[in-house]
């Protein structure tokens, strides 16, 4: 399976070897996922079309979205609309101890990749 990754961050070794893959404009993406003032509805429903349109360039069948939250209910309704599966990555946090050459021990939290979550 092929996921349209149209989150703002690059897909892991992880994602992409679950068939995750970065559109052609990333740096498009990044952009319309972006906001610097809070947006009004009319802007939150035309960046949701925007990047549904990107899915749709990208012949995507399944995209993996995140961002800001309150784009994600309207970006799910825009590629639900057109037959294209949204999907959010899952991560487990899991903490390890590292013992530090001094004796100290530093708490490490990681990300692991399990798969994805169907909206």
């Amino acid at each position: 399976m092929k996921i349209l990754n149209l989150t703002m961050h690059n897909a892991t070794k992880e994602q992409v070897e679950a068939g995750v893959f970065e559109p052609t404009d990333k740096e498009m993406v990044r952009k319309l996922l972006n906001f610097d003032k809070i947006p009004t509805k009319a802007e939150i429903r035309a960046r949701a079309n925007n990047l549904r349109e990107i899915a749709e360039q990208e012949e995507a069948d399944v995209v993996m979205i995140g961002g800001a939250l309150f784009l994600m209910s309207a970006l799910e309704e825009e590629l639900k609309a057109r037959n294209i599966k949204p999907v959010y990555a899952f991560s487990r946090r899991v903490s390890e101890d590292v013992t530090n050459p001094d004796g100290s021990v530093t708490k490490k939290t990681i990300f692991k990749f399990d798969g994805f979550v169907e909206v």
